[in-house]
């Protein structure tokens, strides 16, 4: 490989090590060094910093140095993007991963909306994003870093549940015995009008976005024009 893949290899590993060291086995020192506001702000500086370098890294590396899939590729990953934004956009109603103080109450809740389908619709979001970006088999930079954000989410998930048993007890083995890990797909009609409204407009505007940014026409806008 080139230096500029090298490169963006190193910013990767940066990124998503820092994510997990942070997140679990650093966490209770740095905390007890920094403090809770101190350790945040130490958390989004360094967070930022690599994925800045990822960022810069990304853009150094070479595109669109891979065969592709085709349009058989792009049809899966619409339809991968559409279920991560569906997820994404239902993930911050409810959830008791999120640091609340509903947490509790919220774990010991029975499961609606995208947590019928999973109990890390936020982590699988990004997961299938970064799928979406594979199954594409666009370019080496691309394979690289959504590789990595997709350990990232999804490996993560699992570190979640470990951690979260930890510091909620019973109340999150409750909720972990009512929801699941994998993505249950069959309850996809179930999520409510809520996740799949907003999700769908998240999705719209990603496109328009991506086509904006990257001048590809991605999703629907590769066939609408």
């Amino acid at each position: 490989m080139t230096f500029a893949l090298w490169n963006l290899v190193a910013a990767n590993v940066a990124f998503v090590g820092s994510h997990f060291a942070m997140s679990h086995p650093l966490r209770a020192p740095m905390v007890k060094a920094l403090g809770e506001k101190g350790f945040a702000l130490a958390y989004t500086a360094i967070s930022f910093a690599a994925l800045f370098w990822v960022a810069r890294a990304f853009a150094a590396a070479p595109g669109g140095d891979l065969p592709g899939s085709g349009d058989h590729g792009w049809i899966a990953a619409t339809i991968l993007t559409w279920l991560a934004m569906v997820l994404l956009a239902g993930s911050f109603i409810g959830n008791p991963a999120l640091p609340t103080p509903q947490a509790e109450a919220q774990a010991r809740a029975e499961p609606s909306g995208v947590f019928r389908v999973t109990r890390h619709p936020m982590m699988w979001a990004i997961g299938l994003w970064a799928l979406s970006h594979l199954v594409l088999f666009w370019s080496v930079r691309t394979m690289i870093t959504a590789g990595a954000m997709g350990i990232l989410a999804l490996v993560g998930a699992r570190l979640q549940d470990r951690k979260k048993a930890v510091l909620m007890g019973a109340s999150w083995r409750e909720w972990s015995a009512k929801t699941a890990y994998w993505p249950r797909l069959a309850q996809l009609p179930r999520v409510g009008a809520v996740p799949l409204v907003a999700g769908t407009a998240l999705w719209l505007i990603a496109q328009a976005i991506h086509l904006w940014h990257a001048g590809i026409p991605a999703g629907v806008w590769r066939w609408l024009g």
